[in-house]
């Protein structure tokens, strides 16, 4: 009895001391580790997600109206506007397209002469200039009248040539602009994509030939985006200039 009380303790005291220490437990396979959600970082510390950076909250630097308009590299121009065919006024060198409805020996497309007329098929001279696309509309139903009955007329612009303002020096597009509806100065810099880094915008200079006379109207950039003496921010006219130094 002593015996076999004996060898059965001597088994366990074997198998106790044969077992190894036991590894330890292994992520489930195909489950990755949690990410950080986007906008979060991990914590090296204890691995919690840091909470997202608010850009809105951390506020960001204004900017003027104009360095908003500076161009990316390559960006296109805009085309023209369309026209306001009761307000617009015509001019030399304005392309415009005459189409008169199942009468095509009327239809056409005509470049404003610097005597301000236009050639039409069968009734000749039409005077163009100072008229607005509807005013020449309505002559040129009267005029169609003689042979027509009742003429469905239709006069579109095509090219706006005759109104045009400039702006030269230091801003990010100088060049020639087409003056298709009202604009003032601050909204023509803007549009010409804003300054070059040393532009002088507290002395911008308006060039303006008017009634045989040359003016020069001074605008201050800086003063009008803070609003003070807007009044220089006036309308431009045909034929200015604008120089920014």
């Amino acid at each position: 009895m002593r015996t076999r009380l004996s060898w059965a303790l001597f088994a366990i005291l074997v198998a106790h001391l044969g077992a190894g220490p036991q590894d330890a437990p292994k992520p489930p396979s195909g489950k990755p580790a949690p990410k950080a959600a986007e906008g979060q970082v991990a914590d090296s510390k204890d691995g919690k997600e840091a909470p997202a950076i608010d850009s809105a909250a951390a506020g960001t630097p204004k900017t003027d109206p104009a360095r908003m308009a500076a161009p990316k590299a390559g960006s296109p121009r805009k085309a023209n506007a369309a026209v306001d065919d009761k307000s617009y006024v015509l001019g030399a060198e304005d392309q415009i397209g005459v189409m008169v409805n199942n009468s095509q020996e009327f239809n056409g497309t005509h470049l404003i002469r610097p005597d301000g007329r236009i050639t039409v098929n069968l009734i000749g001279e039409v005077e163009a200039a100072g008229l607005t696309p509807e005013e020449l509309t309505e002559s040129l139903k009267e005029k169609i009248k003689k042979y027509v009955l009742d003429p469905d007329v239709t006069v579109s612009v095509l090219s706006i040539n005759s109104k045009r303002f400039f702006i030269q020096g230091e801003v990010n597009r100088p060049g020639e602009y087409k003056l298709v509806v009202p604009t003032k100065i601050l909204e023509a810099l803007v549009n010409a994509g804003g300054f070059r880094d040393f532009a002088k915008t507290k002395d911008i200079v308006v060039i303006r030939e008017e009634a045989g006379a040359t003016q020069r109207l001074h605008f201050n950039y800086k003063d009008v985006i803070k609003g003070k003496h807007l009044e220089q921010n006036i309308y431009l006219k045909p034929g200015d200039i604008i120089v920014v130094r």
